[in-house]
């Protein structure tokens, strides 16, 4: 047997054994990490922590919707900072108009009804649709 020979039959032996090509795999794990960051929901949450009153006839809410928070003493919460009652209608302008996403309203059960119509008024002004107040399960 010529040596040209042996080499290209010992070289071949070579490349198939104990090697693992892990390039498509990366591939693949990235492909996938991509395609579940973009389909994911990102719910906006109020920053505050409200307790809510309780209603027989609740019903579950989109979770792509504007979340805007009252504490007890009446200060309105977006986005983890207080806006106050007068920005709620640019708040609410800004993010519904572009997809005419609802809002619903958490109301501490110790807020003043005033502040919680207030803001659904000024939810209404700033353009939204569909505004709600949220409740919890009995």
């Amino acid at each position: 047997m010529s040596k040209r020979f042996r080499k290209t039959v010992e070289s071949a032996g070579e490349e198939g054994s104990g090697h693992i090509n892990v390039v498509p795999l990366i591939d693949v794990v990235f492909i996938l990490l991509l395609f579940f960051i973009v389909t994911s929901v990102f719910v906006d949450e109020t920053g505050v922590e409200i307790d809510r009153p309780r209603a027989a006839t609740q019903s579950d809410l989109d979770k792509n919707s504007i979340l805007i928070g009252i504490t007890s003493s009446g200060q309105v919460f977006h986005g983890g900072r207080e806006i106050g009652v007068a920005g709620v209608r640019s708040v609410v302008g800004k993010l519904a108009k572009e997809n005419n996403t609802p809002v619903i309203i958490q109301a501490d059960k110790a807020a003043p009804t005033d502040a919680t119509v207030s803001v659904l008024d000024e939810a209404k002004l700033g353009g939204a649709k569909s505004v709600f107040v949220s409740t919890i399960n009995q």
